[in-house]
């Protein structure tokens, strides 16, 4: 009988045990999108192709953008949305620091501004190499500092999301420059999440293949160049600009909360041929 009394406690408990951890598994959490909504987010680069993109999916997620880029005048803005337009040069170290500290605490910043000189490697400029770098690696330590600084002041915990390249790993022809810088930012990356993950803020990467804006359409028009990356991806295609955005904004959501310090290839695969 005790021995009965045994069993039937013992499989009470565990259903009990059970029963609370399966709520704990099935526990719904709020979409992604509602996170978004009336949250502020930084967005350089934001005039043209990859950021261009990225700010349209924040506004349609109902935040509040600060656009910035050289050409901020070509970016639509439609009743209702909230975007604040705002001209910085990313490679001007004090007027990039500046006014994006005027700007004051945001949840996000996408570092998504970016210059590419094509140059052969004897032939490579002193102002494509000082250019590239100023933008893609120096530009991005200097709009971080500013913007985590803000967060800070304000107990934020906050997404700082750079965009890489696959090529910051695996160089091309033409390119030295830019593998140069991308290869940098990996290392900014890395080391902004290590100092500013124990401030609550998470600092990654995402890290394309070729992406078809406008721009790189005309870039990789020609088989002969695009053909040797092409027939490395799985996938078969090359990135569009939603790809990136898709995981720019997972990024900068509370669905990514434990990342931290991470390269995420967008590239079909790419990197793992």
């Amino acid at each position: 009988m005790f021995r009965s009394i045994y069993k039937l406690s013992t499989h009470l408990n565990n259903r009990c045990v059970m029963g609370t951890l399966s709520r704990g598994i099935a526990e719904k959490r709020p979409s992604m999108e509602k996170y978004f909504k009336d949250k502020s987010f930084i967005v350089t680069g934001a005039s043209a192709g990859m950021g261009k993109v990225i700010t349209g999916r924040l506004l349609g997620l109902d935040a509040h953008v600060f656009a910035i880029g050289r050409d901020i005048e070509s970016l639509p803005c439609k009743a209702g949305q909230k975007m604040t337009k705002i001209a910085v040069d990313i490679g001007d170290w004090d007027s990039t620091y500046c006014k994006i500290l005027e700007i004051g605490p945001v949840h996000g910043l996408v570092n998504n501004a970016g210059v590419a000189h094509i140059e052969p490697f004897l032939e490579t400029t002193q102002h494509g190499w000082d250019n590239t770098l100023n933008v893609n690696s120096r530009g991005i330590v200097r709009a971080s500092q500013a913007a985590a600084k803000n967060m800070i002041s304000e107990k934020i915990k906050g997404s700082i999301v750079n965009i890489s390249s696959t090529i910051s790993e695996r160089a091309i022809p033409d390119h030295v420059s830019y593998c140069a810088s991308k290869g940098a930012l990996n290392q900014i990356t890395r080391t902004m999440a290590i100092e500013l993950g124990p401030r609550g803020i998470r600092t990654n990467n995402v890290n394309p293949t070729v992406v078809l804006t406008t721009m790189g359409k005309i870039a990789w028009s020609d088989p002969k160049k695009s053909g040797p990356i092409m027939n490395r991806i799985p996938l078969g295609r090359f990135a569009e600009p939603n790809d990136i955005a898709d995981a720019v904004i997972f990024l900068l959501s509370d669905y990514s909360t434990m990342i931290n310090g991470l390269n995420l290839y967008v590239d079909g695969g790419y990197m793992a041929s």
